[in-house]
């Protein structure tokens, strides 16, 4: 009897995980959600797959997630491989004509079907693109201080058309960040602001960094000061007194970027733990930091 009860008790707990969910699959059906998919989340093969059942989830229970997905780790490998030396200024890869190429094959070939392959094996269908396709991204070249950074891009315009048309045919978009001037050039695009001007042109209600950090917290040598929620014009002040400093910064000026392009939440989330996008989406608590209007 005993063991009889513990199992009992163990299905209720389960069910109890499921009526929490509720309100927020009710919430949220219907809603696009853009992911950026980044970090450890897209090379730990064990995380990686809870991120895409997860994803998987958010679909089947009504959700329109959209992914836009970088690959820097991968890029890197291959241009060591290929015996090309990668250069960064101020944190931007040098990107000439050879290294685009390359930059492409893996970014929008490569990477982009593999996530679209694990996405279908969780019975979801997908769809891999570019921003170059049906001119989703129209990009135009980095300038910064008299510096050439090559075929590295801004973007300068997002049509939506063929990601909607995607999402309104029950697929799941998976975005490469490169996109094309109006002369045909390519450019490599950051993948963090691809995923910000993608997410606002739709008018996401959500857009979702997966890093490789817990979140904002008012005292990074504490991992409990987590700051679940900022209001948005509490976040320069944060700034000022030092409670973002460092790294963090552009990741949250990277999510100010979101909500002044009209994403109603953008969420800060440690890529790094299992099932992270449900814990933060379904649950009450949630895990990493949101920024809201």
């Amino acid at each position: 009897m005993i063991n009889e009860n513990s199992t009992m008790k163990v299905f209720i707990e389960k069910a109890e995980v499921l009526i929490e969910a509720l309100p927020y699959i009710q919430k949220f059906y219907g809603k696009t959600v853009v992911i950026k998919y980044g970090g450890s989340a897209l090379i730990n093969p064990e995380i990686k797959e809870t991120i895409i059942k997860d994803i998987a989830l958010m679909k089947l229970v009504g959700m329109k997630p959209v992914i836009v997905h970088g690959g820097g780790p991968d890029i890197n490998a291959f241009l060591k491989k290929m015996d090309i030396k990668s250069e960064f200024i101020n944190g931007l890869r040098v990107t000439d004509p050879e290294t685009m190429q390359i930059v492409e094959m893996v970014l929008a070939g490569k990477l982009n079907k593999s996530i679209v392959t694990d996405i279908e094996l969780q019975g979801v269908k997908s769809v891999g693109i570019s921003g170059k396709d049906g001119g989703i991204l129209k990009a135009e070249k980095i300038e910064k201080d008299g510096i050439d950074y090559g075929c590295v891009g801004d973007v300068k315009e997002v049509d939506t058309s063929l990601i909607e048309s995607l999402i309104n045919n029950d697929f799941v978009p998976v975005i490469a960040p490169i996109g094309k001037d109006d002369a045909g050039t390519t450019y490599n695009i950051n993948a963090d602001y691809a995923a910000v001007a993608i997410a606002g042109a739709l008018k996401a209600e959500k857009l979702v960094f997966l890093t490789d950090v817990e979140g904002v917290m008012r005292d990074v040598h504490d991992p409990d000061s987590i700051m679940s929620f900022i209001r948005a014009d509490k976040v320069q002040a944060l700034i000022d007194d030092g409670t973002i400093s460092g790294g963090m910064i552009p990741k949250v000026q990277c999510c100010m970027a979101g909500v002044e392009a009209g994403v109603e939440n953008v969420h800060i989330l440690d890529g790094r733990v299992e099932h992270c996008l449900l814990l933060e989406i379904f649950t009450q608590k949630g895990i990493g930091t949101m920024i809201s209007k």
